[in-house]
Protein backbone atom coordinates (compact mmCIF):
# COMPACT_ATOMS: atom_id res chain seq x y z
CA UNK A 1 0.00 0.00 0.00
CA UNK A 2 1.35 3.35 -1.02
CA UNK A 3 1.80 5.63 1.98
CA UNK A 4 3.21 9.17 0.66
CA UNK A 5 2.68 10.02 -2.83
CA UNK A 6 4.02 12.86 -4.52
CA UNK A 7 2.94 13.88 -8.06
CA UNK A 8 4.47 16.51 -10.21
CA UNK A 9 5.30 18.99 -7.18
CA UNK A 10 6.87 21.83 -8.34
CA UNK A 11 8.42 25.14 -5.94
CA UNK A 12 9.98 28.29 -6.31
CA UNK A 13 11.60 31.23 -4.15
CA UNK A 14 11.76 34.67 -5.63
CA UNK A 15 11.15 33.59 -8.94
CA UNK A 16 13.55 30.70 -9.05
CA UNK A 17 12.59 27.18 -9.56
CA UNK A 18 13.92 24.39 -7.29
CA UNK A 19 11.67 22.18 -7.76
CA UNK A 20 10.72 21.66 -11.23
CA UNK A 21 8.88 17.79 -11.34
CA UNK A 22 8.67 15.86 -8.88
CA UNK A 23 6.79 12.43 -8.75
CA UNK A 24 8.08 9.58 -5.95
CA UNK A 25 6.03 7.44 -3.78
CA UNK A 26 6.54 5.45 -0.56
CA UNK A 27 5.02 2.28 0.29
CA UNK A 28 4.17 1.07 4.26
CA UNK A 29 7.08 -0.23 5.39
CA UNK A 30 9.32 0.52 2.87
CA UNK A 31 12.66 2.26 3.58
CA UNK A 32 13.01 5.07 0.27
CA UNK A 33 16.13 7.75 -0.06
CA UNK A 34 16.61 10.44 -2.04
CA UNK A 35 19.80 11.73 -3.59
CA UNK A 36 21.01 14.21 -5.37
CA UNK A 37 23.26 17.59 -6.26
CA UNK A 38 24.28 20.22 -3.71
CA UNK A 39 21.85 22.18 -4.23
CA UNK A 40 19.22 20.22 -5.59
CA UNK A 41 16.60 20.67 -3.39
CA UNK A 42 15.99 17.86 -1.28
CA UNK A 43 15.50 19.57 2.23
CA UNK A 44 12.89 21.86 0.82
CA UNK A 45 11.14 18.53 -0.64
CA UNK A 46 10.54 17.89 3.16
CA UNK A 47 9.99 21.45 3.96
CA UNK A 48 6.50 20.86 1.52
CA UNK A 49 5.82 17.75 2.86
CA UNK A 50 5.58 18.60 6.54
CA UNK A 51 3.63 22.06 5.79
CA UNK A 52 6.74 24.06 6.59
CA UNK A 53 6.65 25.46 2.53
CA UNK A 54 3.39 25.66 0.34
CA UNK A 55 3.98 24.52 -3.62
CA UNK A 56 2.15 23.41 -6.42
CA UNK A 57 1.24 19.90 -7.42
CA UNK A 58 0.02 17.12 -5.79
CA UNK A 59 0.85 15.25 -2.55
CA UNK A 60 -0.97 12.72 -1.25
CA UNK A 61 -0.98 10.24 2.09
CA UNK A 62 -2.82 7.10 1.82
CA UNK A 63 -4.73 7.79 -0.66
CA UNK A 64 -6.21 11.58 0.61
CA UNK A 65 -4.74 14.34 -0.01
CA UNK A 66 -1.98 15.56 2.31
CA UNK A 67 -3.41 18.54 4.27
CA UNK A 68 -2.84 17.29 8.21
CA UNK A 69 0.93 17.68 7.95
CA UNK A 70 2.00 16.94 11.67
CA UNK A 71 -0.54 13.85 11.99
CA UNK A 72 1.71 12.02 9.44
CA UNK A 73 5.46 12.35 10.12
CA UNK A 74 7.98 12.59 12.84
CA UNK A 75 11.35 14.73 11.37
CA UNK A 76 14.83 14.16 12.54
CA UNK A 77 16.89 16.58 11.05
CA UNK A 78 20.96 16.29 10.47
CA UNK A 79 21.91 17.83 13.70
CA UNK A 80 20.10 16.06 16.80
CA UNK A 81 18.88 19.50 18.34
CA UNK A 82 18.66 17.74 21.90
CA UNK A 83 18.17 20.85 24.06
CA UNK A 84 21.89 20.93 26.58
CA UNK A 85 19.62 22.01 29.59
CA UNK A 86 17.46 19.04 29.45
CA UNK A 87 18.68 15.40 30.27
CA UNK A 88 18.59 12.98 27.77
CA UNK A 89 15.25 11.48 29.26
CA UNK A 90 13.67 15.23 29.17
CA UNK A 91 14.88 15.33 25.74
CA UNK A 92 12.91 12.34 24.77
CA UNK A 93 9.76 13.06 25.94
CA UNK A 94 9.90 16.42 24.17
CA UNK A 95 7.39 15.59 21.24
CA UNK A 96 5.14 13.67 23.51
CA UNK A 97 5.05 16.85 25.40
CA UNK A 98 4.31 18.92 22.43
CA UNK A 99 1.85 16.98 21.43
CA UNK A 100 0.12 17.63 24.70
CA UNK A 101 1.23 14.12 26.57
CA UNK A 102 1.69 15.08 30.09
CA UNK A 103 5.14 14.36 31.45
CA UNK A 104 4.85 11.65 33.77
CA UNK A 105 2.87 9.87 31.15
CA UNK A 106 5.34 10.76 28.21
CA UNK A 107 8.10 9.45 30.74
CA UNK A 108 6.32 6.29 30.85
CA UNK A 109 6.24 6.08 27.25
CA UNK A 110 9.79 6.31 26.75
CA UNK A 111 11.47 4.73 29.09
CA UNK A 112 11.03 1.01 28.14
CA UNK A 113 12.66 2.27 24.88
CA UNK A 114 16.30 3.09 26.20
CA UNK A 115 17.58 -0.17 26.43
CA UNK A 116 16.42 -0.86 22.85
CA UNK A 117 18.10 1.94 21.44
CA UNK A 118 21.56 1.54 23.48
CA UNK A 119 20.87 3.85 26.10
CA UNK A 120 20.16 2.32 28.69
CA UNK A 121 22.00 3.95 32.08
CA UNK A 122 22.12 7.28 30.38
CA UNK A 123 19.04 8.64 31.42
CA UNK A 124 19.93 11.07 33.58
CA UNK A 125 22.64 12.21 31.57
CA UNK A 126 22.87 15.91 29.82
CA UNK A 127 23.50 15.78 25.64
CA UNK A 128 26.89 17.31 26.14
CA UNK A 129 27.72 14.46 27.97
CA UNK A 130 27.42 11.78 25.16
CA UNK A 131 28.96 10.45 22.54
CA UNK A 132 28.15 12.30 18.44
CA UNK A 133 26.40 8.31 18.00
CA UNK A 134 24.48 8.05 21.36
CA UNK A 135 23.00 11.69 20.39
CA UNK A 136 21.46 10.66 17.34
CA UNK A 137 19.95 7.63 18.55
CA UNK A 138 18.93 9.68 21.61
CA UNK A 139 17.38 11.98 18.42
CA UNK A 140 16.36 9.31 16.74
CA UNK A 141 14.22 7.56 20.08
CA UNK A 142 12.55 11.12 20.22
CA UNK A 143 11.59 10.86 17.04
CA UNK A 144 9.96 8.03 16.61
CA UNK A 145 8.47 7.42 20.33
CA UNK A 146 6.03 9.77 18.70
CA UNK A 147 4.47 7.17 16.57
CA UNK A 148 3.76 9.09 13.56
CA UNK A 149 2.86 7.18 10.39
CA UNK A 150 6.08 7.74 8.78
CA UNK A 151 9.74 9.05 9.31
CA UNK A 152 11.48 11.41 7.88
CA UNK A 153 15.45 11.75 7.93
CA UNK A 154 17.42 14.81 7.01
CA UNK A 155 20.86 13.02 6.74
CA UNK A 156 20.69 11.72 10.21
CA UNK A 157 24.42 11.00 10.66
CA UNK A 158 26.27 13.80 7.99
CA UNK A 159 27.39 15.37 11.11
CA UNK A 160 28.98 12.15 12.01
CA UNK A 161 32.69 10.71 11.44
CA UNK A 162 32.86 7.97 9.09
CA UNK A 163 33.57 5.13 11.28
CA UNK A 164 30.79 6.66 14.17
CA UNK A 165 28.34 6.78 11.13
CA UNK A 166 28.87 3.51 9.47
CA UNK A 167 28.40 2.19 12.75
CA UNK A 168 25.00 3.98 12.77
CA UNK A 169 23.72 3.12 9.70
CA UNK A 170 23.85 -0.62 10.56
CA UNK A 171 22.27 0.32 13.74
CA UNK A 172 19.58 2.21 12.28
CA UNK A 173 19.17 -0.55 9.56
CA UNK A 174 18.63 -3.52 12.38
CA UNK A 175 16.57 -1.34 14.05
CA UNK A 176 14.41 -0.66 10.81
CA UNK A 177 13.84 -4.33 10.63
CA UNK A 178 12.69 -5.08 13.65
CA UNK A 179 10.40 -2.26 13.46
CA UNK A 180 9.66 -1.58 9.64
CA UNK A 181 8.93 1.97 9.87
CA UNK A 182 8.32 3.51 6.81
CA UNK A 183 10.62 6.18 6.26
CA UNK A 184 11.99 8.60 3.93
CA UNK A 185 15.72 9.46 3.75
CA UNK A 186 17.54 12.45 2.48
CA UNK A 187 21.50 11.85 1.73
CA UNK A 188 24.44 12.49 0.43
CA UNK A 189 25.77 9.46 0.86
CA UNK A 190 25.40 6.84 -2.40
CA UNK A 191 26.70 3.82 0.53
CA UNK A 192 24.45 4.87 2.85
CA UNK A 193 21.41 5.10 0.34
CA UNK A 194 22.47 1.32 -1.05
CA UNK A 195 23.08 -0.36 2.86
CA UNK A 196 19.80 0.93 3.87
CA UNK A 197 17.30 1.49 1.49
CA UNK A 198 14.26 -0.37 -0.54
CA UNK A 199 14.24 1.65 -3.77
CA UNK A 200 16.21 4.48 -4.53
CA UNK A 201 14.95 8.21 -6.26
CA UNK A 202 18.04 10.43 -7.82
CA UNK A 203 17.19 13.97 -8.32
CA UNK A 204 18.73 16.15 -11.05
CA UNK A 205 20.68 19.11 -10.06
CA UNK A 206 18.44 22.42 -9.50
CA UNK A 207 15.84 22.83 -10.73
CA UNK A 208 15.33 19.34 -9.42
CA UNK A 209 13.69 16.36 -11.24
CA UNK A 210 13.68 12.48 -10.53
CA UNK A 211 15.98 11.34 -13.12
CA UNK A 212 15.91 7.94 -12.47
CA UNK A 213 14.59 5.31 -9.58
CA UNK A 214 16.78 2.27 -8.35
CA UNK A 215 15.49 -0.56 -6.74
CA UNK A 216 18.11 -2.27 -4.33
CA UNK A 217 16.76 -6.11 -4.44
CA UNK A 218 19.19 -7.21 -1.86
CA UNK A 219 18.94 -9.56 0.72
CA UNK A 220 18.66 -8.36 4.49
CA UNK A 221 20.23 -7.92 6.75
CA UNK A 222 22.48 -6.39 4.49
CA UNK A 223 26.05 -7.60 4.42
CA UNK A 224 29.11 -5.68 2.63
CA UNK A 225 30.73 -9.10 2.07
CA UNK A 226 30.59 -11.53 -0.29
CA UNK A 227 27.73 -11.91 -3.83
CA UNK A 228 25.85 -9.27 -1.92
CA UNK A 229 28.55 -6.81 -1.03
CA UNK A 230 29.55 -7.46 -4.77
CA UNK A 231 26.23 -6.28 -5.40
CA UNK A 232 26.04 -3.55 -3.52
CA UNK A 233 29.21 -2.16 -5.23
CA UNK A 234 27.91 -2.41 -8.81
CA UNK A 235 24.63 -0.45 -8.02
CA UNK A 236 26.92 2.28 -6.06
CA UNK A 237 29.41 2.74 -8.84
CA UNK A 238 25.69 2.63 -11.49
CA UNK A 239 24.27 5.13 -9.01
CA UNK A 240 27.52 7.04 -8.38
CA UNK A 241 27.86 7.63 -12.45
CA UNK A 242 24.18 9.22 -12.98
CA UNK A 243 25.63 11.97 -10.07
CA UNK A 244 28.61 12.39 -11.48
CA UNK A 245 26.82 13.44 -14.90
CA UNK A 246 24.32 15.79 -13.39
CA UNK A 247 25.38 19.10 -14.43
CA UNK A 248 25.28 21.56 -11.54
CA UNK A 249 22.96 24.87 -12.03
CA UNK A 250 24.00 28.34 -10.93
CA UNK A 251 21.66 30.24 -7.92
CA UNK A 252 21.50 30.17 -4.04
CA UNK A 253 21.57 27.13 -2.51
CA UNK A 254 18.13 25.76 -1.10
CA UNK A 255 18.97 22.41 0.08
Amino acid sequence: MTRLELRHVRKAFGGLDVLADISLSVGAGEFVSILGPSGAGKSTLFQLVTGAERGQGGMFFDGAPLDDYGRHFAFMPQRDALMPWRRILDNATLGLEVQGLGRKAARMRVAPLFAEFGLAGFERHFPAQLSGGMRQRAALLRTVVQERDMLLLDEPFGALDALTRAVMQRWLEQMWRHHRWTALLITHDVREAVFLSDRIYVLSARPARVVREFSVALPRPRDSTGVAGRRAGTLEAEILDVLLNLQPSKGHDHD
